[in-house]
């Protein structure tokens, strides 16, 4: 038999992309919801970040230390975990609290299963789900960009509380949703600076179109079929910043377009289905999560199978 068509194990394709660009590639694209942040809501947004920075960077150290591995702050996925989860806590939430997302995030979701690549959700989002469920109050503590960034600042509802609440506040405006002038987290706000940064990824080809446009495509449409304000919907809350930043973390996401397509499409309909009928007024961590756990099945079905393979092998021979 010919060399040339001996299969051997993969990856058969290598090119110049390290884990450590892409990452450094990923934190530049987050740098402007970071920038946009700080100035809505103060330093208090840039300490957070900073801190959870360090957090994630030094738990990483720790577990590769204790687990004897490589060590693995240098490729800066920690780094990425840790400004993401910033991203999705609320600025006045206290710092020990992040140190215990972060602990969660790089210990136990990545770490403990085998480092980067061997997580079957992504950290940041579990870390914020955990914290969500763990200290409710402080992590649902919302205040308006401008005001003092303290536990005793005066609460104000996410938009997307104020339509699960009807009557509970003047609607912000769509253009105040673009710039950012309503009260969530840090990265969920200004949807001009996601934008930017999910087209920074779109054009350094660091992601596919696939998901992001699926994820989004599909929310609209839904939304709309259900009698709700798609436009709203989409500038409200984490859909732009889960379907370009969290729904397209590399070990999580299905390899295949089509796989891609399925996945994202699931991840609309939960954020749906949780935000117009669940008692929670947003559904992104929980829809993304929940998808992270159908990508081994979904890659199951979707990848093509090899040819020659055993079961192309088992119909030649029923044949």
């Amino acid at each position: 038999m010919s060399k040339n068509l001996v299969v051997q194990a993969p990856p058969h394709i290598h090119s110049q992309e390290s884990t450590r660009r892409l990452m450094l590639l990923v934190l530049i694209s987050l740098l402007p919801a970071l920038v946009a942040a700080t100035c809505l809501f103060g330093l208090r947004a840039l300490l957070l970040s900073a801190c959870c920075i360090v957090f994630c960077v030094g738990f990483e150290y720790l577990a590769c230390r204790m687990w004897k591995r490589p060590n693995s702050i240098g490729d800066l996925s920690a780094a990425v975990t840790g400004l993401l989860l910033a991203l999705n806590l609320p600025v006045t939430l206290p710092i020990p609290m992040a140190a215990i997302g972060c602990f969660f995030a790089i210990v136990i979701v990545k770490q403990l299963f085998g480092g980067i690549g061997q997580n079957f959700v992504n950290p940041a989002l579990a870390a914020r789900v955990m914290l969500l469920v763990s200290f409710a109050q402080p992590m649902t503590h919302w205040v308006l960009p401008g005001q003092p960034a303290s536990p005793d600042a005066v609460t104000s509802a996410t938009p997307l509380g104020m339509l699960a609440l009807e009557g509970s506040g003047e609607l912000p405006s769509y253009w105040q949703l673009f710039i950012g002038m309503h009260g969530g987290s840090l990265g969920e706000t200004c949807i001009a600076a996601l934008l930017i940064g999910g087209v920074f990824l779109l054009l350094t080809k660091v992601i596919r179109p696939v998901i992001p446009l699926t994820y989004l495509g599909a929310v609209a449409v839904f939304c709309f079929l259900l009698g709700e304000d798609p436009l709203y919907h989409l500038m409200s809350g984490g859909v732009v910043l889960g379907a370009f930043f969290m729904a397209t973390d590399y070990s999580t996401c299905p390899i295949t377009d089509k796989g891609k397509f399925i996945y994202a499409l699931g991840c609309a309909v939960i954020t749906v289905v949780i935000r117009c009928f669940g008692s929670y007024p947003e559904g992104v961590s929980f829809s993304i999560l929940l998808m992270n756990l159908c990508t081994p099945l979904i890659d199951r079905l979707c990848v093509t199978r090899p040819f020659g393979s055993h079961l192309e092998k088992k119909k030649e021979e029923v044949a």
